[in-house]
């Protein structure tokens, strides 16, 4: 078999001959005498494409490379044809990481460990985790000099245990013929992938962030057409923040961080007012509360409260000393908070485990503070009567 993608990266429509079919579940494979299709490896994901007008399913490589397909060609030779976007992508993609990781190497000794092709992002780990912010845009800087030098790409194969007198940038891997693809005194690394010819081709390269994990850092980036679409997306969102704010794009910034500002301090507005609503609303309970053995009871179902502010308003009740707080909230679910100021001595969680079935629920909690829930608000008004009986007879 010829892996014709070596060679001929820009080949976009062949035709081939069937060497074997390899039968499978539901679909069938085809060895070819010659493909274009890139099976995949090396951090760089397989190509997509049709073979006699059936979109290819998948790849897979053993000793041979198989093409999956749904049905068996109708005839021979087939005709194929490459889905170029897709490889065009990722051209860009793998051509970009070997000038973003030699930069890396270059500017900072970062070394690339690792590289991954995804759909949407492409990230690189770094034996580094000490990099800055300036570090990172440096190599950026320079990784699209390169680009705009717009330097060829040299393809050089090596027999196997042959020397060779090229400064690489990392070991070769394989045991076989090598092959190097070069970029002149930018870098020269082992690869099986597929290549622009020019680093003009590749676009702009954006480091979109950097992720420290361990003792390594995640680089995430984009090259060429997907750099263009993240940069479109971004001044979409921006154009449209600055019209909303009315200011200059420059300005927005400033403009958000003063919404931020504003934000936080009707926060803490908010919060005080909310803090003396809640004084107010528990001076009025307590004063409306009854008096059983020396203790001021206070019983209320509320019908617009939630979890935690029924919680808060009942602590600052039993608060005041002398005091058990049994209130309830009325929703989607019912909402029950029993408390008792540390002078009282009754028990919370086993009262408010008492009258739990009344409302379908149940609950628990501490002797000082107990809370629970259920789905019969129906009974709310009954249970609070059932544990102000059950406080009078003590």
């Amino acid at each position: 078999m010829r892996r014709a993608y070596l060679d001929e990266p820009y080949c976009k429509e062949w035709t081939a001959t069937i060497l074997r079919r390899v039968p499978g579940e539901g679909r069938v494979g085809l060895v070819l005498d010659s493909t274009c299709f890139y099976p995949g490896g090396g951090g760089q994901p397989p190509d997509k494409g049709w073979i006699d007008g059936q979109p290819l399913l998948e790849i897979t490589e053993t000793d041979d490379i198989i093409h999956w397909m749904a049905a068996a060609p109708a005839a021979e030779p087939v005709a194929c044809r490459l889905d170029w976007p897709h490889r065009l992508d990722h051209m860009q993609q793998h051509t970009g990481q070997h000038i973003l990781s030699a930069c890396f190497e270059s500017e900072l000794d970062a070394d690339t460990v690792s590289f991954h092709l995804g759909e949407e992002v492409v990230t690189i780990d770094l034996q580094r985790a000490d990099l800055t912010h300036e570090d990172i845009a440096r190599v950026e800087r320079a990784a699209n000099r390169v680009v705009m030098a717009d330097v060829p790409l040299e393809v050089h194969t090596f027999e196997a245990g042959a020397p060779i007198p090229l400064p690489l940038r990392k070991p070769p891997t394989v045991s076989d013929a090598v092959r190097i693809v070069a970029i002149q005194e930018v870098d020269y690394s082992p690869c099986g992938g597929t290549h622009c010819m020019r680093t003009g081709e590749v676009g702009p390269i954006k480091i979109l962030r950097a992720e420290r994990r361990g003792q390594e850092t995640r680089i995430h980036f984009v090259c060429g057409w997907r750099a263009l679409e993240d940069y479109a997306h971004k001044h979409a969102i921006v154009s449209t923040l600055a019209n909303r704010f009315t200011v200059a794009q420059s300005e927005l910034v400033d403009a958000v961080t003063r919404l931020e500002d504003d934000a936080k301090e009707l926060h803490r507005e908010l919060r005080r007012a909310q803090e003396r609503l809640s004084e107010l609303e528990a001076a009025q309970l307590w004063a409306d509360g009854e008096d059983i053995q020396g203790v001021r009871v206070v019983s209320r179902v509320l019908d617009d409260s939630d979890g935690q502010a029924l919680r808060q308003l009942a602590i600052r009740l039993a608060a005041r000393g002398k005091t058990v707080a049994l209130l309830a909230a009325r929703g989607e679910t019912c909402q029950v908070v029993f408390a008792r100021s540390d002078d009282v001595g009754y028990d919370m969680a086993a009262l408010l485990r008492q009258v739990a079935p009344i409302f379908g629920g149940r609950g628990g909690g501490q002797p000082h503070l107990a809370q629970g829930g259920g789905q019969d608000a129906s009974g709310l008004d009954e249970a609070l009567r059932e544990a102000v009986a059950l406080l009078k007879r003590g």
